[in-house]
């Protein structure tokens, strides 16, 4: 593929559970790199399958990143009667503290199971796990989406998030950078501020990202923090993503943006992707759905650089390399179902 055939840096949502003549026109021509679903996208296994072939087929691509937020607890797009009912993340972070090793079993059998569910239906990239550091004064945007209070104990659970879901053939995507748990807002309605010293956040915040610095993808945090960047949130900060994410998190693989359409940005929203993408993202993500909002987003937006695009290869031959052929899936199940009836947390 040569430079002029690169994608555009786009993760674009879609409106329904098929693509429309609209849609099909506008990504034909935009060319996106992948698409996000969420539980309007989201009926049945099957239908699922066929909206990603047509997504496949519409951008003339038989490999493309397909994403979805299935985190567990309230952030899961899949749910009953299809697809498993997902314990959160609170609940493996509680259980580690009853048993470390039944916990470390169940989130690992957890995170493989849910990869399959995903894999199965041509979804190839899980935004999760969350490696934010919730603070108990914090807004509770992240709360039991976090794998505990701890950055070391989130460092390792978070480590068998991606072990599992890699190892069921999909891609994790480590969530927020630099941190999001120090939020006293919600960024989907509003930009926090968060005022910590440099010290206090690579005392705590800091640490589960560095710890897992080798991820294949991550996801900027709309909020922003006066001793790193005064003027911009991370995900518009040149400033972080290349003195913070980059160099001292030491990570190398694909930055995506949080949803451009939340209300923590300022800005049109091709000012919002100019932005986001000339800090250091990788690719910015656009979550609604709606034909006119990405229209707007596509005026700001530029075709993959050669470091995405490096990036990109790197976590699908990752992807390929680490995934397990052989899954008993049953028998995964019910191993799951039994460590976690044994603490009362089915």
């Amino acid at each position: 593929m040569t430079r002029s055939q690169y994608p555009t840096a786009l993760i674009l949502g879609i409106e329904g559970k098929c693509l429309s003549s609209d849609e099909k026109q506008f990504f034909r021509d935009l060319n996106p790199l992948g698409f996000i679903l969420f539980q309007r996208n989201c009926e049945s296994p099957d239908q699922i399958t066929r909206l990603v072939g047509e997504c496949r087929e519409t951008v003339g691509r038989d490999s493309i990143p397909i994403l979805i937020d299935q985190e567990g607890g309230r952030v899961q797009r899949l749910s009953l009667p299809h697809w498993r009912n997902l314990p959160s993340a609170k609940c493996f972070a509680d259980l580690y503290e009853i048993s470390q090793a039944d916990a470390s079993e169940a989130l690992y059998l957890n995170s493989l199971l849910m990869a399959r569910d995903l894999i199965e239906i041509g979804i190839t990239i899980n935004c999760a796990p969350v490696l934010d550091v919730p603070q108990p004064y914090a807004h509770d945007i992240i709360g039991d989406r976090a794998l505990g209070s701890s950055p070391r104990i989130i460092s390792v659970l978070a480590s068998i998030v991606c072990r599992g879901l890699l190892a069921g053939g999909v891609l994790p995507v480590i969530k927020h950078m630099p941190g999001h748990g120090r939020a006293c807002a919600d960024s989907h309605l509003e930009l926090p501020t968060v005022d910590a010293s440099w010290e206090e956040l690579e005392n705590s915040d800091f640490i589960p990202f560095y710890e897992l610095s080798n991820m294949p993808w991550a996801m900027t945090a709309h909020v922003l923090y006066s001793a790193l960047d005064d003027n911009n949130p991370a995900t518009t900060s040149l400033k972080i993503i290349q003195e913070v994410i980059r160099k001292t998190f030491k990570f190398d693989g694909v930055l995506v943006s949080d949803d451009i359409g939340m209300s923590a940005l300022s800005g049109n929203f091709d000012e919002r992707v100019s932005a986001s993408l000339g800090a250091g993202c990788d690719i910015a993500l656009h979550c609604s759905g709606n034909l006119k909002e990405m229209v707007a987003t596509a005026s700001g937006a530029q075709s993959l650089r050669d470091s995405s695009m490096r990036r990109l290869q790197y976590g699908e031959e990752l992807r390929q390399r680490t995934i397990r052929d052989e899954i008993d899936k049953e028998f995964a199940l019910d191993r799951l179902e039994r460590l976690l009836a044994k603490y009362r947390m089915l």
